[in-house]
């Protein structure tokens, strides 16, 4: 009973001094608020790069002149490096006892016409025949270019779904060319709808054959090599085996780190988690301080509440109401007033990360763990903060507090 009669006194008192309460909970709503908002970004986002990552296969992984850069002199080293070359990818095929399947990519941005339409800045990349069975390219319709047509050059294409609905809104595109540069290229497929990636647009590619890919853009491009080993267990002895071939290849001595990155959808998403983790010290440390001046609001107004219902305290010490009943009472005020600040926090949390996954390409989920962190971290700041209004209100002597006008 005095549990609910508390929570009933801090409800009657929030909606009697409205303007009080707002000014008493905004410290707790914005601390609430913005945990609630970028956990529930962060949550989405690394759903959906963990998705998009993985879909690269737990047994793929990716041979490249640049790794992830996080420093100027990094990017800088990874600029002296040599470039990765077709030869590199054929020496590991041919090398590599633990390499399932090898292929190359690489990419480079061009307009792409028909007839009277065009669309600029289109990734065109050259890749060889198996890229789509190592990477994630589903087919819409028609079909992928086979190894017969990389090894004499066809001019052919296999195109993203912006293609076919920008340039070819009402009409089939197979069979028809598209301009690339100075070339013609026939479309052989259309690759299923994948949509946007972190704001990147997966849609928007040319895919041709990597030796129609090197006579149109002669060596102006990076080469990537994707490598799938045959099986998990023999993930690393494939990736062991491509470095030595590449250091002996490149003449890297042994006292020297590799000139090249080997990239794995697991390293992608470790170091993505790490940048996430650095996100929720930043948010800890901003909600932190708006849940530490909401606390000490929440203190000064129970003190007031204390001073104004002093005679109060009085009677009911008078009637046998004992210290541990006055402290509870004041307590429970304290921890509902925080619980209130908290419950409207994590509905404009969820509604500022819903917005955000409306009007940007952030993706939002609210995690339930955030919700309950929320509710805990609340009703902590309640209890810390109203303890000694609490301790002081029970500590009245009930003759001063009855004579108390």
């Amino acid at each position: 009973m005095q549990f609910l009669e508390g929570i009933i006194i801090a409800l009657k008192s929030l909606v009697a001094n409205k303007l009080r309460s707002i000014l008493t909970l905004i410290g707790v709503i914005i601390g609430v608020m913005t945990v609630i908002a970028v956990v529930s970004v962060i949550a989405g986002m690394n759903r959906y790069v963990e998705a998009e990552i993985s879909s690269m296969g737990s047994t793929t992984f990716l041979i490249r002149k640049f790794g992830i850069v996080t420093s100027d002199e990094e990017w800088h080293t990874m600029m002296k490096r040599k470039d990765l070359k077709t030869s590199d990818m054929k020496a590991i095929e041919e090398n590599c006892p633990d390499c399932w399947k090898v292929g190359a990519q690489a990419v480079s941005f061009r307009k792409v016409k028909y007839k009277n339409k065009h669309l600029s800045d289109m990734a065109i990349a050259g890749a060889t025949a198996n890229i789509t069975e190592i990477s994630s390219h589903d087919v819409y319709e028609g079909r992928t270019f086979s190894e017969f047509e990389v090894d004499h050059n066809r001019q052919v294409c296999f195109v993203g779904w912006e293609i076919k609905d920008k340039l070819f809104p009402n009409e089939d595109p197979l069979g028809k060319d598209i301009r690339v540069g100075n070339s013609n290229f026939r479309i052989i497929g259309v690759a299923a709808k994948k949509g946007s990636f972190l704001g990147n647009n997966q849609d928007n590619f040319v895919l041709i054959p990597i030796t129609a890919f090197e006579k149109l853009f002669a060596k102006r491009f990076f080469l990537e090599i994707f490598v799938k080993a045959k099986d998990y267990m023999s993930m690393q002895d494939a990736m062991d085996e491509c470095r030595v071939i590449l250091r002996t290849r490149r003449d890297v001595p042994y006292e020297k780190p590799d000139d090249f990155s080997m990239m794995t959808s697991e390293g992608v998403m470790d170091f993505f988690r790490q940048f996430t983790r650095l996100a929720y010290l930043v948010m800890g440390g901003i909600s932190s301080i708006s849940l530490v001046v909401g606390g000490i609001v929440i203190m000064n107004i129970m003190l007031v509440s204390v001073t104004e219902r002093t005679k109060e305290i009085g009677i009911r010490k008078a009637l046998g109401a004992r210290r541990r009943n006055i402290l509870w009472q004041f307590l429970v005020e304290a921890v509902t007033l925080a619980l209130v600040g908290g419950a409207i926090g994590i509905i404009l949390g969820a509604i500022i990360a819903k917005l955000i996954s409306m009007w940007s390409p952030l993706p939002a989920a609210v995690e339930a763990w955030s919700v309950g962190l929320a509710l805990l971290v609340s009703s902590s700041v309640g209890i810390f903060f109203g303890i000694f209004p609490a301790m002081k209100a029970a500590r009245l002597n009930p003759i001063e507090a009855l004579r108390y006008e």
